[in-house]
């Protein structure tokens, strides 16, 4: 077995928090002897303590269990505290639980806003409101003992020196969540407090061959770099990090072996977007197209050093408005391809259609020779490195979700069935097809694992994930499908813009920030504010039906014409107040500034 990448600082496993009047103290329960925490209600200052202070009988503080501090957020005028206040054991990474945060907890160290001004008081109110949306995050995962930011390599080739370390020091900015959100507990020296969480998903099976047990787990790792949603994080920024970056590890143990394999996901490397307008499908736009082989270099360089060898497969169409940014995709990889670095193309909607997947087989013949090459890490009982994986697949569609999940799902499969082969498991045409249970929850654990990260960026489980789930199309699942598609269109114009808020809130990509003389646009009065979806869709749906009936008289009287017109005018212009009533951060560029 390979060596457990502990830390030298054990984490707190579970707390208790009091609210007094005048601060929140959090005190260990788990059996430590350590100090308690104590946050100031005031400023949100944070300090350690020997005890816990002496109720008063007349003010008695309310008490909670919790189970891992997640970081403070400042805002104008006050500061938060978060907390994890539900968790749930989903499994085991060597050997250690895995827990998910089944709810988050928001407590607010505002008294610092009775001395506030009004302005004050009316801003911090609107960014507050956005914490109500951060406590509904969803797929956060976090381990007291062992340090989730890292793939099995990695963790395996640690030096003693980090093993030492506190797990938060050990992890990989990129894929710790609550990177920003812990800054403060770090000035303040709070190891034991300090819990590093990732987003992204977990999950694992066992399953018998013959007489052996296999235990299969699958881990994503989202980079929160250029984190948010499907349509307001598109393509890269000018330092090279991608949108639905994410890091997918695959992990097999058996027979007393463990072989791990890697692959990463991310939009297309270079600036482009899709501005929301309330059509179904916006168009893409190319931003500052000079400078694509500059990003697109930036990026490769990073997953060069990061991975070792990278195969970038591009699921695009190759016409039509996605054949413009493949179009430039490959213009800009020309600069970029090496030894180490390979562009493949492959069409996947022409050459496999809506039902025909298993024609993927096409796409693993033309990298087959890089995944043979550059291979995959296998230990011994003894966790000893037998081989070691020196690069990476590099997967990507429009929205990296389902086209990509597909691929990777087939990618997983194949390099599993050889890992097996590998370790004597499965004879040299054995393959996972063979044994119906490890099939079936194969499928599963992939279909599990694509409508994750799918929630995650888009709001909606994958599409086409009943091949993923069942090996082949089926009738419900393209009717769900089409529901999911139309979700996502709701979503993306209603939700998304105030959910990327709350992102960039949580991870420091933006700070708030108000001088003493801005005054945020007011809300009050008007259409604003009483819009909301279900009445921007009541007017919407009025609006179009007049328009259709004034259509339908046009032949009687060309007046009709313009009734048509200005009915459904009414109609786009009321659903754009409503979707571009929620964003704080693009209505209100004096009250935040970029993180440095």
């Amino acid at each position: 077995m390979m060596e457990r990448a502990e830390s030298g600082q054990k984490l707190y496993t579970r707390m208790r928090l009091w609210e007094f009047t005048d601060q929140y103290v959090v005190e260990p329960t788990d059996g430590s002897t350590g100090s308690s925490l104590a946050i100031s209600r005031v400023d949100g200052s944070m300090n350690l303590i020997e005890k816990v202070p002496e109720c008063s009988d007349l003010r008695v503080p309310k008490i909670r269990s919790i189970f891992g501090v997640v970081g403070m957020l400042k805002l104008v005028a006050g500061s938060y505290l978060i907390v994890i206040a539900e968790r749930e054991c989903v499994g085991t990474y060597w050997g250690h639980p895995i827990y998910k945060i089944s709810s988050l907890k928001v407590f607010p160290c505002d008294h610092s806003l009775s001395k506030s001004s009004a302005e004050q008081k009316k801003v911090e109110s609107e960014f507050s409101r956005l914490l109500n949306v951060a406590e509904q995050t969803c797929g956060l995962y976090f381990s007291y003992d062992t340090n989730l930011t890292l793939s099995t390599q990695r963790l395996h080739d640690l030096g003693d020196e980090s093993k030492l370390l506190p797990l938060w020091r050990q992890a990989e900015p990129r894929f710790l969540w609550n990177n920003y959100m812990l800054e403060m507990a770090i000035d303040n020296k709070l190891d034991p407090y300090l819990l590093p969480i990732i987003q992204g998903s977990f999950h694992h099976f066992q399953t018998a061959i013959g007489r052996d047990i296999v235990d299969v787990t699958l881990i994503a790792r989202r980079c929160t770099r250029r984190n948010g949603t499907r349509m307001w994080r598109r393509g890269a920024d000018s330092d090279g990090y991608v949108a639905n970056f994410v890091e997918t590890e695959q992990i097999v143990q058996m027979n007393s072996y463990t072989s791990s394999f890697v692959q990463v996901r991310g939009s297309m490397p270079f600036l482009w977007e899709q501005v929301v307008d309330l059509t179904y499908k916006p168009k893409f736009e190319i931003v500052r197209p000079e400078e694509a082989p500059r990003v697109a270099e930036r990026h490769f360089l990073d997953l060069r050093k990061k991975y070792g060898n990278v195969l970038a497969v591009d699921l695009v169409n190759k016409h039509g408005g996605e054949g413009r940014l493949c179009e430039k995709y490959a213009n800009a990889m020309q600069n970029v391809t090496n030894d180490d670095v390979r562009y493949l193309h492959f069409d996947f909607h022409q050459i496999c259609g809506h039902i025909h997947f298993e024609r993927l087989s096409i796409l693993y013949e033309q990298m087959e020779d890089f995944l043979d090459k550059n291979g995959y890490l296998l230990l011994n009982e003894k966790g000893e490195k037998m081989k070691e994986q020196l690069g990476v697949v590099r997967t990507n569609c429009i929205d990296c979700l389902d086209r990509t999940n597909v691929t990777q799902s087939m990618i997983g499969r194949k390099m599993l069935e050889i890992q097996l082969r590998r370790i004597g498991v499965f004879g040299a045409e054995e393959t996972i097809s063979s044994h119906t249970n490890f099939d079936d929850n194969f499928k599963i654990l992939w279909a599990n694992h694509g409508d994750d990260i799918s929630i995650q960026y888009s709001g909606t489980p994958a599409l086409k994930g009943d091949f993923v789930r069942y090996g082949q199309r089926t009738m419900q699942g393209i009717f769900n499908d089409g529901w999911n598609a139309l979700a996502r269109y709701y979503l993306n114009n209603f939700r998304d813009g105030t959910k990327q808020d709350a992102i960039d809130l949580l991870q420091g990509h933006y700070i708030v920030s108000v001088s003493r003389d801005s005054t945020p646009p007011s809300q009050s009065g008007g259409l604003e504010s009483i819009a909301s979806f279900p009445l921007a869709l009541s007017f919407v749906l009025i609006g179009l039906f007049f328009a259709t009936l004034s259509l339908r008289q046009v032949r009687y009287d060309l007046k009709h014409l313009f009734f048509s017109f200005m009915w459904a005018s009414i109609s786009i212009g009321v659903a754009a107040v409503v979707r571009a009533n929620g964003r704080i951060f693009c209505n209100r560029p004096r009250l935040h500034k970029p993180r440095s």
